[in-house]
């Protein structure tokens, strides 16, 4: 039923939640799982009153995406396959054009369940994906 999934990680508790579901449906289908963080370029820090370099931020936020790849793929079991993809860009976006692109049977991604002013402000990736994706997603909810 699937031989490709997608797990987008950016890192949190959300994600670890549903790097357990990725795992168990990809041991139990003979599935790879694509394993994607995303470097939110939209957050460089351009004044140089905040301290940090755009160069220095920007090198940061891309060893932050490849080691939450990293530590999602070594939370997955030994015997799933993988793929490593570090994107740069929206999340929402970057995310939409993997799947766009490669086609995975399905995303598995966390989501903090935010509702009222937290959603409103933050936002959800989670669910712009879900909304918009081609592919089936299913999301694995974390009670803050």
């Amino acid at each position: 039923m699937y031989d490709d999934i997608l797990l987008p990680t950016d890192g949190s508790e959300a994600t670890t939640a549903a790097v357990d579901h990725a795992g168990h449906l990809a041991e139990t289908h003979g599935a790879t799982v694509h394993v994607l963080s995303v470097v939110d370029t939209r957050n460089r820090f351009e004044s140089p009153s905040s301290g940090i370099a755009p160069d220095a931020w920007l090198a940061s936020e891309r060893e932050r995406a490849r080691q939450a790849v990293d530590e999602a793929v070594a939370t997955l079991p030994e015997d799933v396959p993988t793929e490593r993809v570090v994107e740069e860009g929206v999340p929402k976006s970057a995310i939409l054009d993997y799947v766009a692109e490669n086609g995975p049977d399905l995303v598995v991604m966390g989501t903090h369940g935010r509702t009222g002013l937290d959603h409103y402000l933050i936002g959800s990736v989670a669910e712009n994906v879900v909304r918009e994706s081609p592919a089936p997603v299913m999301t694995v909810r974390v009670d803050e």
